[in-house]
């Protein structure tokens, strides 16, 4: 009997169980200590820059800190990508913010800057005020056109807050992502590219930036005493057991990158010149996607959700693409700028298996199951 192929399982490095006994033999189990301290420092070295790193207890949280260390408060609007999960916008709402979604170019399925400058002209004019910050995201680890779309919010003068937490590896002209913009949320998320189980970070700035981070996710504690408090803090740090699995995950990212990268060149070479499918690649040398997930477009608008059925009788695990925000009743009333190439990305739109743990032969297996359907 043919075993389960999972869309993006964990995939343990080996050296896991290593950190993970230290963090018990020294008895650091709470939300902080010295396995958190080397996990933020080995990604501060994958990031190959300046920027400092502050580990939490997921991407949510990343992106929730960052804007409100760019002071996003209620009532300011905030522009986000209209094609993302949700949790690129709920932190936006949870500020008492407004979103407002922006529709996506092709090539990349991220942020259409051209529609961005559209969006930002006209919120100033029915508002006369411009949006507080924009949220960029690196869908499925392809990276935005960091190029334009930082052009445009420097004209006018409007921070970015990149959500990278699919893009860990990805780089755009040889520059990481995750390290664009006034701040960056990462996952590590079970499914992601490497995993503490349940986690995040917020790439910061410096180290200012980086201590009034903590300082909200330590629950905003004032130096005294005794608890005393003049903000509202959350509970956002992550434990030190889980920074120890993420020492050991380090050990393995860049196996775990080049892995799914190769695994979308199969993708590419069995599926990429099939009449009425498109295999989404980078646009050009100036992306480098770490290819989290694959997607494919379909011609037929039928195909993606007939096909996710018929491979999951087959035990194969696929998923539509992330329905975009203008399509969702939580966000009807959001403005949304652009035409409708996310909602026709999200309807032709299909997530293959990528997980690193995978075999050529279970990849194989989808192609041949995917070109049977078709």
């Amino acid at each position: 009997m043919e075993e389960r192929i999972l869309l993006s399982m964990n995939h343990m490095g080996g050296t896991e169980r290593r950190y993970v006994a230290d963090a018990f033999d020294t008895d650091w189990i709470v939300p902080l200590g010295p396995h958190v301290d080397e996990f933020e420092h080995r990604l501060e070295q994958f990031l190959g820059c300046d920027k400092r790193v502050l580990a939490l207890c997921a991407g949510t949280a990343a992106i929730h800190l960052g804007l409100i260390l760019l002071g996003v408060g209620e009532g300011d609007e905030v522009i986000c990508q209209a094609l993302t999960f949700s949790a690129s916008a709920n932190p936006i709402k949870y500020q008492g913010a407004v979103p407002v979604f922006v529709d996506s170019e092709p090539s990349t399925m991220n942020m259409d800057p051209d529609a961005l400058d559209s969006a930002i002209a006209d919120r100033i004019r029915v508002t006369g005020r411009k949006p507080k910050a924009i949220v960029v995201v690196d869908l499925y680890g392809m990276p935005a056109d960091m190029t334009r779309i930082l052009s445009v919010a420097d004209r006018y003068g409007i921070p970015v807050l990149e959500d990278a937490a699919e893009a860990l590896g990805s780089t755009y002209k040889d520059q990481p992502c995750g390290t664009f913009g006034s701040y960056a949320a990462l996952s590590f998320n079970g499914n992601k590219i490497i995993t503490t189980s349940g986690g995040g970070a917020l790439v910061c700035p410096d180290d200012v930036s980086r201590k009034r981070a903590l300082f909200y996710a330590t629950q905003a504690r004032e130096d005294k005493p005794y608890y005393y408090h003049e903000h509202i803090g959350y509970n956002y740090r992550l434990s030190n057991v889980c920074g120890a699995i993420g020492c050991g995950q380090m050990d393995v990212l860049p196996e775990r990158v080049k892995r799914r990268r190769y695994i979308h060149d199969i993708y590419m070479a069995e599926l990429g010149s099939m009449p009425g499918v498109t295999v989404q690649t980078n646009p050009s040398t100036d992306y480098n996607s770490n290819f989290w997930l694959t997607t494919v477009q379909l011609d037929d608008a039928d195909a993606p959700d007939r096909i996710r059925l018929a491979l999951a009788a087959e035990k194969i695990e696929t998923r539509l693409l992330w329905r975009p925000m203008q399509m969702q009743p939580v966000f009807a009333d959001a403005p949304y700028y652009g035409g409708d190439v996310s909602e026709t990305l999200f309807r032709h739109g299909l997530c293959l298996p990528s997980g690193s743990i995978l075999t050529d032969e279970q990849i194989l297996r989808v192609c041949r199951s995917i070109k049977n359907l078709l």
